[in-house]
């Protein structure tokens, strides 16, 4: 385990010693949890999961529409209202 140090605001530091006597946790114990929590939260997939998940992706929707890839601009004009773009 690894030392640091942070500064908490004066209302930070009473609602977590607060939280630390209900929970019957040290303050320390309680910040490691909640970083725990922020870190799973923002758990993003690796690079290679989301290039492999991008190529198993492409080619498997159609529009229908026969010239959308040499259009793709006039048609997302059209879609907010802003006529043709050339």
């Amino acid at each position: 385990m690894n030392r640091t140090q942070i500064q908490l605001t004066n209302e930070q530091t009473r609602a977590l010693k607060d939280l630390s006597v209900q929970q019957n946790k040290s303050m320390a114990q309680l910040i490691r949890e909640a970083i725990d929590t922020l870190l799973r939260s923002r758990h993003l997939p690796a690079q290679d999961d989301l290039r492999r998940r991008a190529i198993q992706a492409a080619g498997r929707f159609r529009s229908g529409v026969p010239d959308l890839a040499t259009r793709h601009d006039d048609y997302l004009a059209e879609s907010y209202g802003d006529g043709d773009l050339h």
